[in-house]
Order: C-alpha cells, then sequence, then structure tokens
C-alpha cells in the first residue's frame, strides 16, 4: 500500500512587525504547520539566498530602514479657554503595532533633563517627563478641564520591543490656554480669524500691564474665500453673525452655505448667517463655502458661559432665633468688579443692593425663605445667570441631648465616650461640658467628649450645651447624665498542673475573673508583656508548646468591650523532663521490724507516683500511682534492698530515679527510754521523769526530745541519766529518746501535755500481742464520777457508758490504732496511739513514723515537720564527726 503524504509548510513569523526601523532588534521564527516542533532542521534564505542560521529562530538588529518617528497631532485645535478639553495623539508613521508612548514637554534645559541639540550639537531645550505620562501609554493623551497651568510646548516618543528600541521625539505641538477674562488681549484689526494674502493687518496687545514677550500667531490663506468669525469667544446669550468674503469683491454672495464641525448648518445663503442667542453647544468648527470660489478654511468658534454665582451661608443649614446669619454671593471669574443684587423669595432686598456679603442680625421668623443673588458689570459678560436658591429655615433655641456609649457602669481604667446631639442638624457647632460639681466649662470641636482611664473621682452628673458665631450664641442645657463608675475587676491566672512544667507536657492557663465567667468576657494573655492571644472566648486553654516567663491576662466585657484590670504575673518555669530523688528516714541503720519511710522528691507538685522495688519496674509495688509521695515499708529481712520511684502528672511521666538502698541489721537495741508516770499523755503542771535503763551495749546515754519549738534539745534537769521536769507545761509535748555518745537510739516515745480536764492513760510502749491491754480515763480533779466514760478508736465508739476504764484481755494486731475517752461533763481526751508488738518481731523497734503520728493526732499544734521523725547519727570513726549537731529532715509527707 503506498502513502502520498504532502510535506509540512513552512511560515515565517516577525517579530516586533514587518515594518522595522534601524537599530531595532528583528526576531525571525520558522514555523512548521503540522509537521511538530522536534527533529527539524532549518534553512534560511534571502532573497533566495541562504543564510548561515540552523536554528527555528534567530534575531539580528543590523535593520537598513528609515529611522522611527512619532508626530503629535491636536483635537480640536492648540488654542483654549480655561475648562475645554483637547486630545493629543501621538502616532509613529508606517507601523501601529506593538507601541507605547510617553509624554514630555519642552522646557528651557537643566540638569537632570533631557537634552535635545541642533545639527551642529548645540542645546536647544530640555524634554521633561510629564507625572501622569503613563495616561498616554496608548498613544492619546487627554487634558479635561484645562487650566492655564496647562500651556506649553508637548512632544511624545513610542518605543517597544524586550531590548527596549526608541524613535526619534515628535514634533513640537504647542498648546495655549487662556482665562475666560484674560489680562492680556490680543486686539486685531480687521477683527476677524481669517485674512487673504496681501492683505494688510493690525494686531495689539493691550492692558498686559503684567506681563511682557507676548508673540502673535495666526493663519494665512491665499484662497478666494475666507470666514468672517469673532476673534475672541462669544459670551452665552449674546448673537453670533458668520460672513463669507472673498478676494473680488463683485462676486455674487448667493448659493453660499455655511458648515458646523463639516456639516451643512445653512445653504444657499447670501453670504451671511446669524445665531441670534448663543448658547455652549454652538461651539465649534465653522466654515463657509461659494459655489464657484471655494471654501474658506475652518474657524474654531468659542462661546464663553455666563458665570453662574453660588450662594454661601454661614452657619450652614438650619439657624436658631436671635443667631447672626452671613449670606455671601460667589462670582467665579478673575478681574471682574460686580455688582450685587439679593433676592429673598424672588423679591430684590433693597438693603443689600451692591453688597457681596449680606448679614443678618439677631433673626427672626420673618426672615425665613429662599435667598438667591446675580451680579451685573459694564463689560461683556455684562450679567452672570441668578444663582440657586438657598434656603434659610429658623427654629427655637435647641436643647441637646446627652447620651454615654455604655449602657451601665464605667469600669475604672477605662474610657467612655459622651455625645452631645441636637436633633436639628447643622453646622459649625462647638460643644461645652461641664460636671455639676464644677464650675468652669470643657470646650470640644465636636459632639463628643472622651473622659480617658476613668477614675472613681470622675463619677456623677454631667451636662452639655452647643454654641456657634462670634459672639457665641448658645443652646439650652441639656438633661444631667450620671456617669456611674466602679471599680475594675481584677483577675488571677492559674496555670495547672503547676508553674514548675516540663517540656512537652499539657498546661492549663486560666484567667479567672471571680464573675461574669465565659458568658460575659473574652480575654487577652500576654507573655513578658507581649501580647500572646486576643479575644479568646473561654477562660482556659491548654497547651502543649509554652515557653518560661511571666504571664499575664486581663478580660475584655462583651456587651460594652470594656477592660478588667491586668492580672499580677504569674512565673512560667519550664524544664527539661525531670528526675525525682529518693530519701529515706530514718537514714540511720535500720533493724528488723523497722517501719522505713521512702520520700520521692521533685521540686513541682501535682505529681501522683510509682514505686519499684530491686529493678523490677514491670512490677511496681502498688498497680496504680499514689498521691502522696511516701512509702511505708517495713523490713523483716536482713541484708541490703533498692527502691526507686517515677512520677506522673496527668499524662506526662518522669524519668525513673536513681535507686536508694536500704541495709537491715539484725535486732535493734534493748536500751529503753523509761517514763514515770507511764503514760502517754500528761496533765500541765505535773511533774515527770524520763531515764534510760538496760542500756548495757553502750555508756552516756542523755534523754533528747523534739519539742514544738522546733528544736533538737537535752534536758534541762538531769540526775545521772535521769531526765525530771518539775512542771508540765504544753510546750514539752514532743518526741523524746535516748541517744547514746556513740550516736544510737532508743525507740522513741510521743509526750502529750495537755491543759484540759480530761487525759487517756495508755501504755508508753508497744503491748505484745496476746498480753491485756487496759486503759483508763484520768481527770484533773478527781472528785469527779467516773460513770458514763465512753472510750473511742479511730473515732468509732468502741465502749460506752463505762466507769472510766476498760480492758482488752487478749491483744491482737488488729487492736493496733488512735484511742481517746470522753467524759459526758468534762469533754474528751486527747488521742495516743496504741502499738501492737507481733511475737515473731518481738525485737522490732517502735516504729519512729507512728509515734510521730500519734503527736500530731493527739497535739494538733505540733508542727507538720516532726512527722519525719529526728535522725541520730551513728558513731563515727573520727573523733570530730561524734559532735556535729543532729539534724531534722523535713519533707511533704502525710501519715
Amino acid at each position: 500500500m503506498m502513502r502520498n503524504d504532502k510535506s509540512p509548510k513552512a511560515v515565517v513569523t516577525i517579530k516586533p512587525d514587518k515594518h522595522v526601523f534601524r537599530g531595532e532588534t528583528v526576531t525571525l521564527r520558522c514555523e512548521i504547520q503540522g509537521g511538530g516542533d522536534t527533529e527539524w532542521k532549518y534553512s534560511w534564505y534571502k532573497n533566495d539566498n541562504t543564510l548561515y542560521p540552523t536554528t527555528q529562530e534567530f534575531s539580528f538588529s543590523s535593520v537598513i530602514n528609515d529611522a522611527a518617528e512619532a508626530v503629535v497631532s491636536v483635537s480640536p485645535l492648540r488654542w483654549l479657554t480655561e475648562g475645554d478639553s483637547v486630545t493629543l495623539s501621538c502616532e509613529v508613521k508606517n507601523s501601529s503595532t506593538g507601541w507605547t508612548f510617553s509624554w514630555y514637554t519642552a522646557v528651557p534645559y537643566r540638569n537632570g533633563l533631557i537634552e535635545v541639540t541642533g545639527r551642529r550639537g548645540n542645546v536647544l531645550y530640555g524634554s521633561e517627563l510629564l507625572s501622569d505620562s503613563s495616561r498616554g501609554s496608548g498613544g492619546s493623551y487627554t487634558l479635561t478641564n484645562v487650566t492655564v497651568n496647562h500651556t506649553g510646548v508637548y512632544m511624545c516618543r513610542a518605543e517597544r520591543g524586550e531590548s527596549v528600541f526608541h524613535t526619534r521625539d515628535s514634533n513640537l505641538q504647542p498648546l495655549c490656554i487662556t482665562g475666560e477674562s484674560p489680562p492680556v488681549s490680543l486686539i486685531i484689526n480687521p477683527s476677524r480669524t481669517q485674512h487673504f494674502t496681501a492683505d494688510s493687518l493690525t494686531l495689539s496687545c493691550e492692558d498686559q500691564s503684567d506681563s511682557t514677550g507676548w508673540t502673535v500667531r495666526g493663519y494665512t490663506h491665499n484662497g478666494d474665500v475666507i470666514l468672517d468669525s469673532p476673534v475672541h469667544p462669544v459670551t452665552e446669550g449674546n448673537p453670533l453673525t458668520l460672513r463669507c468674503l472673498y478676494h473680488n469683491s463683485s462676486i455674487s454672495d448667493s448659493g453660499v452655505d455655511f458648515y458646523k464641525d463639516g456639516s451643512v448648518l445653512q445653504n444657499k445663503t447670501t453670504g451671511e448667517m446669524t445665531i441670534t442667542t448663543v448658547s455652549k453647544s454652538d461651539e465649534g468648527f465653522y466654515h463657509c463655502k461659494h459655489p464657484e470660489r471655494g471654501e474658506s478654511l475652518k474657524s474654531w468658534v468659542s462661546v464663553r458661559v455666563r458665570p453662574k454665582p453660588v450662594v454661601k451661608i454661614q452657619p450652614a443649614g438650619r439657624v436658631f432665633l436671635g443667631e447672626t446669619v452671613t449670606l455671601t454671593c460667589e462670582i467665579q471669574t478673575s478681574g471682574s468688579t460686580w455688582q450685587y443684587h439679593w433676592y429673598r423669595d424672588n423679591t430684590e432686598l433693597s438693603d443689600a443692593a451692591g453688597k457681596k456679603t449680606y448679614t443678618i442680625s439677631d433673626i427672626k421668623d420673618s426672615d425665613k425663605g429662599d435667598y438667591t443673588c446675580n451680579g451685573t458689570k459694564s463689560s461683556d459678560p455684562k450679567y452672570t445667570q441668578t444663582s440657586d436658591g438657598v434656603t434659610l429655615t429658623i427654629s427655637e433655641n435647641p436643647k441637646p441631648e446627652l447620651t454615654s456609649d455604655l449602657k451601665g457602669a464605667v469600669m475604672t481604667g477605662n474610657s467612655v465616650n459622651l455625645s452631645c446631639t441636637l436633633k436639628l442638624q447643622s453646622d459649625g457647632w462647638k460643644f461645652y461640658w461641664i460636671k455639676l460639681t464644677q464650675s468652669t466649662e470643657t470646650e470640644t470641636e465636636t459632639h463628643s467628649y472622651t473622659i480617658r482611664s476613668v477614675s472613681v473621682s470622675d463619677g456623677g452628673q454631667y451636662k452639655c450645651r452647643a454654641g456657634r458665631g462670634n459672639p457665641v450664641y448658645y443652646t439650652h442645657y441639656s438633661d444631667a447624665l450620671w456617669v456611674n463608675v466602679i471599680e475594675s475587676p481584677k483577675p488571677v491566672v492559674i496555670i495547672k498542673p503547676d508553674t514548675q512544667v516540663f517540656r512537652g507536657e499539657r498546661v492549663t492557663f486560666r484567667c479567672d475573673t471571680k464573675e461574669g465567667g465565659d458568658t460575659e468576657w473574652t480575654y487577652d494573655w500576654y507573655r513578658d508583656d507581649k501580647t500572646l492571644y486576643t479575644s479568646l472566648t473561654t477562660q482556659e486553654f491548654i497547651i502543649s508548646n509554652y515557653y518560661s516567663g511571666k504571664y499575664t491576662c486581663r478580660g475584655r466585657r462583651r456587651s460594652d468591650s470594656q477592660i478588667s484590670k491586668t492580672s499580677d504575673s504569674v512565673t512560667l518555669t519550664v524544664s527539661e523532663k525531670p528526675k525525682p530523688t529518693v530519701r529515706v528516714n530514718p537514714q540511720s541503720s535500720v533493724y528488723t521490724g523497722d517501719r522505713v519511710t521512702l520520700t520521692c522528691n521533685l521540686l513541682s507538685t501535682g505529681w501522683t507516683f510509682l514505686w519499684y522495688k530491686d529493678y523490677q519496674e514491670s512490677n511496681p509495688l502498688s498497680p496504680r500511682t499514689t498521691d502522696t509521695n511516701t512509702l511505708s515499708v517495713t523490713v523483716s529481712n536482713e541484708g541490703e534492698t533498692q527502691y526507686y520511684c517515677k512520677a506522673r502528672r496527668g499524662n506526662y511521666e518522669s524519668e525513673i530515679s536513681d535507686p536508694i538502698t536500704i541495709t537491715v541489721r539484725g535486732a535493734s537495741p534493748r536500751v529503753s527510754l523509761i517514763i514515770n508516770p507511764s503514760r502517754t499523755q500528761h496533765f500541765t503542771a505535773d511533774s515527770l521523769s524520763l531515764s534510760c535503763e538496760n542500756q548495757s551495749d553502750s555508756t552516756g546515754w542523755t534523754v533528747r526530745g523534739y519539742t514544738h519549738s522546733e528544736a533538737v534539745s537535752d534536758c534541762s534537769s538531769v540526775s545521772g541519766s535521769t531526765c525530771n521536769i518539775r512542771s508540765l507545761s504544753t510546750s514539752h509535748t514532743g518526741v523524746y529518746w535516748c541517744q547514746s555518745e556513740s550516736g544510737r537510739c532508743s525507740n522513741p516515745v510521743n509526750i502529750t501535755v495537755h491543759n484540759g480536764d480530761v487525759i487517756l492513760e495508755s501504755p508508753v510502749h508497744p503491748v505484745t500481742e496476746g498480753h491485756p491491754l487496759t486503759l483508763r480515763c484520768l481527770y484533773r480533779n478527781s472528785k469527779i464520777s467516773d460513770s458514763g466514760v465512753d472510750f473511742y478508736k479511730n473515732d468509732s465508739i468502741l465502749l460506752s457508758q463505762t466507769t472510766g476504764e476498760m480492758t482488752i484481755s487478749t491483744v491482737s494486731k488488729s487492736d493496733e490504732g488512735f484511742y481517746h475517752c470522753k467524759h459526758p461533763e468534762r469533754a474528751e481526751s486527747l488521742k495516743s496511739w496504741v502499738s501492737v508488738r507481733v511475737l515473731s518481731d518481738g525485737k522490732a523497734p517502735l516504729s519512729v513514723l507512728k509515734l510521730l503520728s500519734s503527736a500530731v493526732a493527739a497535739s494538733p499544734y505540733v508542727l507538720v515537720t516532726i512527722i519525719l521523725a529526728v535522725k541520730c547519727y551513728r558513731a563515727r570513726t573520727d573523733p570530730v564527726e561524734d559532735n556535729r549537731p543532729y539534724r531534722v529532715i523535713e519533707a511533704e509527707a502525710s501519715v
């Protein structure tokens, strides 16, 4: 099968145009129609001769042709009157595509301008780019409502192409604009715009006292027909006569046609036409045409609009009885002396004749009406139009209304805006404000008065009035307005879980205004005095990305945008992920049966805690976190055990702590503190002796105590190893123990001194499991009857209506707890802890924590720091260490 495909046809495109100019860059491109753009090689030819390029596109700039030149034309003409419009057109001969245009004026040369030189290189003038040249970039530059300032010589230049190519400067086009009554007039005799060759002509400039160097310009014509038309503008309303004149005066006038703007206006005339009353629409180009001798050139006939005065009234708008009113008749012409005429309701006012300004003092109701004016003079134009009427409306002296932009009270620190409103609107008022407790007024230019940063002293009643004119005409005072001022609330910044947080933890910020809540306020937040958030619609927001700094907030009331005070700053400290530390109490040697308290310490609050033993991180000691950072453990086996902890706050977890090792020894020392009387509670003023007995393993034991004075002290009255207190006071309440010179301590004993009438007699030391326990209720007054006494354990009644004594015949571990008694008439005792020693733990020491707990329960004024126990230093090898002071370790433990 044979295929007969036609070869694709190549098409040459030329940019910027087929007609280009010397120096321009030209781009030629070969387009293969229907053949795609790939896999082609190209051959170029000029006048059938091969050229060197082989690419699809190539450019060159060595073009041989005439230089491009722009040409300016003007419409409708070069001689204009103020208020006219004119359009300048710029075109490039023999080329119409791709050009943009710039417009200039020719001015005397100065530095910074483009030089325009002659053939000999001399500077002729400078070209200055017009500030609004871009308006004429399309080739047309239009001036509307021209003024004398637009007089000048205009020129243009065109450009195109990526590497910009410029034409030569265009021809110069002068524009001359004159005012309605120019200070200099050109007098022509004969007084017409067209003249025959060989005719004589006189031109003179008159009244040119304020300017020199005027140049006379004109048209000449060598034809047989000219148009006789006025040299100067014709005033609107006057007649206009045009005549057709001939070089040969014997020519017949019959059959002459008159044209306006190229259209026949009158035909077959006798060589003359008249427009009896000229209007602005008669302005245009006129010429005449004789059937045998041809036609005249065109002449522009300009029509001057008769000026129309404008009445201005001061004060403007509505006026009030007794005011002074000034009316002014403004006629917008220059160099003219007018006589003015005033009318009210079309009746001329004789007392205002000749006055440009007409003043009415102490105005009355009879002065109301429509006022107009006009002007007359001896020269043309001899009279103006009549102005539009201005209505003078007269009203009674007004009473303004005083209002506030706030519906309720003003909060201190905010602003309140008062408005003094006149129902009958008019201009020129100033406003005067007074607080009824003050004697002077405050003046403002507007009807608003703002009291900024209001304080309580700004509260009170206010009035206002308005005034205008000289002397000032005042309105009545408004009714009084009460401005109520209240203290602005001060919100509080609350940061949860704490002000000490850790990177990545979720933090809740709350701006607590204490009144109104989210329904009444929006909230602005600041960090280090820089805006963080504005107009939050809720008191709280939660974020995980935050920075350390001082945070403040304030509320903005939804109803009126008043703002609260700014809160005090709360410092947020952001740290890296924390790692808790573990402390153990007591820190001295621990013996089997002792109860040890572990504390997991972090420098911030709000944490819950998990505890682990011997690196069993997957098996915590309790399956859930606890709110307290302490863990109490009763040790039973000798040897070393390691404990460590981890903290959790919300979903955020700390690092795991380093472990702490507890070394458990065998039986505890047998030294005991003996108390006489042998009970934990005592009345004030009673005597007490404390002695250390059975200290066979150590010598030099002394009685020491930690009382509510928050200091460890030795007994002040010692006899051997016995401490004697002759008269007890509540200050003796505390924890007491025996301590050797080597630093070993006995089991501590709690002593409570009560100034009440009832105490509980309970054993000082633990009761051994299986033994009996007897409790008694003792009274400061021994004559009190014992009947009706109740005994309680852990705040629950255990035995009621006793004779003041109760006995548990066989004690078990479950009987351990807080006991107290209550007399029906003499109140109740403090609480005492009764500890039970299990037989297998016979040698275990009494728990310090339990004893201290009983101290707190029994005597609430004993400081919380006591509950962490007393650390006794073990004996040291270095004798200096033996004399180190004892310390009490405090922490956030709970019992």
